[in-house]
């Protein structure tokens, strides 16, 4: 009982971070469920890619609402996630969890520095090339089927920096690629994994509450600020699973690799 009060309050959290910043909730879910509640890692890969799909789907509801959301970009991004994402969640039974897990720490850093450095918002986004959209879709369903991730925190760079989409409309479109290949990773993890499903829906139920009430929260908050908390977010998460991995001196040198490249980034930004 106790597990799922623990997981209920954390999961109110990590919707709101979803529902506000188009991303960030498995970078959440992920380590509350293995080191918050103790779920067995890949069973924790498998369960954060169910929560985070729903509660995207639930979040893209009020982004909708707003006319932030880009079905067509979304909907062709999204389904080529899906392909990539089903075969990581196969693949994901070939690997060791350890290395999934630092794997999914590097991946935070490199998209945290990408958003750090940023780009302004332009006043009209360009659209993305088929080819692009397809190319990038796969790619970040592959690593988001493999590791977990509902990959907001990689889709929201592609679609702001490689898309020409402003950051609402990335934050917006990115809950509904989030929506389409978690679930699309979630069947790949099916056949090598044992759930506990009263576990999932309590965590899912909490988080989509959430998810509401920071979809609605985030119309309030400037898009550059949104963009910042994002990365430290990222950052923040990335370095602790890493820590948690590997020894202190790896970390350390990690830790310091990643400060370097924030400060070149935020300097590179403000030049633009």
């Amino acid at each position: 009982m106790s597990a799922m009060i623990v997981g209920a309050a954390l999961s109110l959290l990590i919707g709101v971070v979803l529902g506000m910043l188009g991303g960030g909730g498995a970078i959440l879910t992920l380590p509350m469920l293995i080191y918050a509640i103790g779920v067995e890692p890949r069973a924790a890969i498998a369960t954060s890619l169910f929560v985070v799909g729903s509660t995207a789907f639930v979040a893209m509801i009020v982004h909708a609402r707003a006319g932030t959301v880009r079905w067509k970009i979304g909907g062709t991004f999204g389904l080529a996630a899906m392909a990539g994402a089903f075969t990581g969640g196969n693949l994901a039974a070939l690997v060791p969890a350890g290395v999934l897990l630092v794997l999914f720490g590097l991946i935070m850093l490199v998209s945290a520095v990408a958003m750090l450095r940023g780009r302004k918002d332009s006043a009209e986004a360009r659209p993305l090339a088929l080819g692009r959209a397809l190319a990038l879709g796969v790619g970040v369903g592959l690593l988001s089927g493999l590791v977990g991730a509902g990959g907001g925190f990689l889709i929201v760079p592609a679609l702001v920096l490689f898309g020409g989409l402003q950051m609402r409309e990335a934050i917006g479109t990115s809950l509904l690629v989030i929506g389409l290949q978690s679930f699309a990773g979630f069947a790949g993890h099916l056949g090598h994994v044992v759930l506990d499903w009263p576990l999932i829906a309590v965590v899912t139920v909490a988080a989509m509450v959430g998810s509401v009430v920071g979809a609605v929260t985030g119309k309030r908050v400037s898009p550059a600020a949104l963009r910042r908390a994002f990365a430290w977010l990222v950052v923040a998460m990335g370095l602790y699973l890493i820590s948690r991995q590997v020894p202190v001196a790896a970390t350390v040198a990690v830790a310091a690799a990643t400060a370097v490249a924030i400060a070149i980034a935020i300097a590179e930004s403000r030049k633009t």
